[in-house]
């Protein structure tokens, strides 16, 4: 049973698909680079941008910035919109909410556009803090995100085992596992994002569930 939650966003709570891999599509159509499949764009989910654009497509430090203004230009009015919400998630958080949890958002994305997400899918008032980036790039590493959610939500003074037993964090990609193994709490991740085969259990995930109703057993004991 768990006091203190951290979520991760995308491929988490929602399947942010559609408007993730079309706002890199048309990022990359900027810079000359016609990329035809959305799926082949998936990695994109999870990560920071500018590591994906790096990583996935070389693009040097003068491409980056540029590749992703061009994707929040899409994003900001189109993409942020082509986004699910999982079944089931909208009722978790109220189950974990009104058995007392404490509840935060720990996300890569800008946090700008966590709060429009999360008010768009009528799910803000479940969460006491919400952490993502800065726009301008800093605080875009996973555990830099745990870090400050935890500085804001967890008492002064908790020990390491007290963290371990009280806080987990709940995310899709090895990102979200490392994040909280950087800082010794408990994590769980949730097979029906967008992590590869084999991904969690490589990361070593504590929990890994493969449903909503799963993941609050784990979460709620």
């Amino acid at each position: 049973m768990y006091n203190y939650i951290l979520f991760d966003l995308d491929g988490t709570l929602t399947d942010p698909k559609l408007g993730i891999t079309s706002s890199v599509q048309y990022a990359l159509r900027a810079i000359g680079i016609e990329e035809p499949s959305l799926d082949k764009l998936e990695p994109f989910i999870g990560p920071p941008l500018a590591d994906s654009f790096r990583e996935f497509y070389g693009l040097d430090e003068e491409q980056i910035p540029t590749a992703i203004a061009k994707y929040r230009e899409r994003f900001a009015n189109q993409g942020i919109y082509e986004n699910e919400i999982y079944p089931g998630i909208a009722a978790m958080l109220a189950k974990l909410k009104a058995d007392g949890k404490k509840l935060s958002i720990a996300s890569s994305k800008p946090t700008e556009f966590v709060e429009r997400i999360l008010d768009y899918f009528e799910i803000r008032t479940y969460f006491d803090i919400v952490i993502g980036s800065n726009m301008d790039g800093t605080r875009s590493k996973k555990e830099e995100v745990v870090e400050e959610a935890l500085r804001q939500m967890l008492p002064s003074g908790m020990t390491s085992d007290e963290k371990k037993a009280n806080v987990a964090m709940v995310g899709d990609r090895r990102f979200d596992i490392e994040g909280a193994k950087e800082h010794g709490i408990t994590s769980v991740g949730v097979s029906f994002g967008y992590a590869p085969e084999g991904e969690l259990e490589r990361a070593g995930a504590d929990f890994i569930v493969d449903t909503v109703s799963a993941l609050l057993e784990v979460l709620d004991g």
